[in-house]
């Protein structure tokens, strides 16, 4: 006895689509930090710590950006300059303070920078 395959239905290919994913707060950080720091950054390190006063609570986020060639370093320079003063949006969350906190350059054999900001994000709740 043979069975006909076709003459079955399959639930899973017809018109399924997976539900959109909610992004966290990281990622829409991310985002955004990558917005302002250029298509030629790479983001090489990503950390959160939690962070809490007495009337706040919220995250630190610590990034490495890296910036290689001449055009990217460029990128860095005014990513460096733009950071402290940026009006970040990121949904219940406030930015409450956005520093660069180390910079690294290497010219030879090719220039490359590497930054690491800190990103103080606090709870709107």
């Amino acid at each position: 006895m043979l069975l006909d395959l076709t003459a079955f239905e399959t639930k899973s290919s017809v018109g399924t689509t997976l539900p959109s994913r909610r992004l966290g707060t990281a990622e829409r950080l991310l985002r955004s930090v990558r917005a302002i720091a250029g298509p030629l950054a790479e983001v090489v390190a990503n950390s959160e710590a939690p962070w809490a006063s007495i009337t706040f609570s919220g995250a630190r986020h610590t990034l490495v950006l890296r910036f290689a060639g001449s055009d990217a370093v460029s990128d860095g320079e005014r990513f460096i300059s733009l950071l402290p003063e940026h009006e970040f949006r990121v949904r219940g969350q406030l930015v409450a303070d956005a520093a660069v906190t180390r910079v690294d350059h290497e010219l030879l054999p090719a220039p490359l920078m590497e930054v690491e900001c800190e990103i103080l994000l606090l709870s709107e709740d």
